[in-house]
């Protein structure tokens, strides 16, 4: 998780979202990345999305059955729907999002039926450092 938050602090500096991603396998960071939506003007450049592509490009598999992905806030729709087709194994988010969040709120995308995979989820970590990060940065722009 200190890979992700560390992504996070890097969005930040370049005016993103702070909000961060690693994935890993077999205990190693594999792919990593930070919101770039604005920056890559892609709506879709969420730090999960990224930190997907890198490590299927890298591995040269499009499942990553037996990887687990960190991230500073819970996913929202569309990257819990990358996370189901991509099969990960394991989720761990930091801080909830009862207004964009997909996972524990919202639609919870992974209870769905017509959801292809659900990994193991484990929300909550670190919530309080990855709120305040996330509070600080909206504040300086209201």
């Amino acid at each position: 998780m200190s890979v992700a938050f560390a992504e996070a602090r890097e969005a930040e500096q370049r005016g993103e979202t702070p909000i961060g991603a690693a994935l890993a396998r077999d205990g190693k960071v594999i792919a990593r990345a930070g919101n770039r939506t604005r920056g890559d003007s892609d709506p879709t450049a969420h730090a999960e999305m990224i930190a997907l592509r890198q490590a299927a490009a890298s591995l040269g598999e499009h499942r990553l059955t037996d990887c687990d992905l960190y991230v500073t806030l819970e996913p929202c729709a569309m990257c819990a729907g990358a996370i189901s087709h991509a099969r990960l194994r394991r989720l761990y988010y930091a801080a909830p999002d009862p207004k964009g969040g997909a996972v524990e709120h919202g639609p919870r995308f992974f209870s769905q039926a017509t959801c292809l995979h659900a990994p193991e989820v484990y929300g909550g970590i670190r919530e309080s450092e990855a709120a305040a990060m996330l509070r600080a940065f909206f504040a300086a722009r209201r």
